[in-house]
């Protein structure tokens, strides 16, 4: 029969049904082909984009020319913007401000038809190096109170470009999500005087049905409570709140295990779609005794409807721990 399960973190609430249980060659395909035709994010187009704000490029390589590895410009038609002062104002009982922040544009690479999958662990690490580059430089912004980083993969998923990219906005509000997450993560802490994703990660490794694949630095799970089939996190085994406390060596290992969930994934669904999301730590706060950042990885493989919008469920038609079985023997079919 269906299953609700309870999200310990943010008390949500999900219904796994699994009258309605797929197998992954259950799920509609997405058809990823080329539309051809001009792409502004290739090499040779520069000039079609705002001027850069940062990158990783060749050592004799000249500044909005080709030559680049990862390239970071502003987004042409931003949902925040950059120049203005912050204004807070009420009107009545209604609160606003004025739309200041920041939004930019990773460039993941410079090939047009190379999937992030596909890239090799060193060039997953470059991205990751460029992630915490631009959170360091917006931190300095004292109008900023977050940083969200974030990647639409496939049209279903929100994507508009082809070419391999992500996104960051700056925002001078602490996202909602977050505020709940630190708030249950605060609530565990305050109840057991640990951090409930340490926990989350213990208890995992425990019992083994939801491991994805992890190696001495991180690790990758299906959570117990997913909004989706096949969502995972991608979680530092060390504790830490801020994404960009990570080292060289520390990133490294994260674009291993990175890698591998992903490749698992595309390997099980083939064209999936998909969106991932950086969690962390809000700016210049000190480092937080109950706040782990993480990766989480959320297929778009089912649609929000009339319920979803109304309870505020979500409905996965497949328990975490067969997604989790399929994503094992999906580049291992021994396991």
């Amino acid at each position: 029969m269906p299953e609700l399960r309870k999200d310990p973190i943010l008390g949500r609430w999900i219904i796994i049904s699994k009258e309605r249980r797929k197998r992954p060659t259950d799920f509609p395909v997405e058809d990823f082909g080329g539309s051809g035709g001009f792409c502004p994010l290739c090499p040779g187009n520069e000039v079609f984009t705002p001027p850069e704000v940062f990158s990783f490029r060749d050592e004799n390589s000249v500044k909005d020319e080709s030559g680049w590895g990862v390239r970071v410009v502003p987004n042409k038609y931003p949902a925040l913007v950059i120049e203005g002062e912050l204004i807070k104002e009420g009107e009545g009982l209604y609160d606003k401000m004025s739309g200041i922040g920041a939004h930019e544009v990773i460039i993941e690479t410079p090939n047009h038809d190379e999937n992030f999958a596909d890239f090799p662990l060193e060039h997953i690490a470059l991205v990751f190096k460029a992630y915490k580059e631009r959170i360091l430089d917006l931190e300095k912004d004292h109008r900023f109170q977050y940083v969200m980083v974030f990647k639409n993969h496939g049209r279903a998923a929100g994507a508009s470009l082809e070419h391999s990219h992500s996104q960051l906005i700056a925002l001078p509000i602490l996202p909602r999500m977050i505020v709940s997450e630190i708030s249950g993560a605060q609530s565990h802490f305050d109840y057991k005087e640990r951090c409930i994703f340490c926990d989350i990660i213990h208890q995992e490794i425990k019992l083994e049905e939801r491991v994805v694949c992890q190696n001495d630095e991180f690790i990758a799970i299906t959570p117990f409570a997913p909004r989706t089939p096949f969502e995972m996190w991608v979680l530092p085994k060390k504790h830490a709140s801020a994404y960009y406390s990570m080292d060289d060596q520390e990133i490294d290992a994260l674009a291993e295990v990175f890698s591998e969930a992903l490749r698992r994934l595309c390997a099980c669904i083939e064209n999936v779609p998909y969106n991932f999301v950086l969690h962390t730590g809000p700016l210049r706060s000190k480092a937080l005794e109950h706040y782990h950042w993480h990766f989480e990885i959320v297929p778009k493989l089912t649609s929000i409807a009339g319920f979803e919008w109304g309870s505020g469920f979500y409905i996965n038609p497949l328990p975490p721990e067969e997604a989790a079985t399929y994503l094992r023997q999906a580049l291992d079919p021994k396991k």
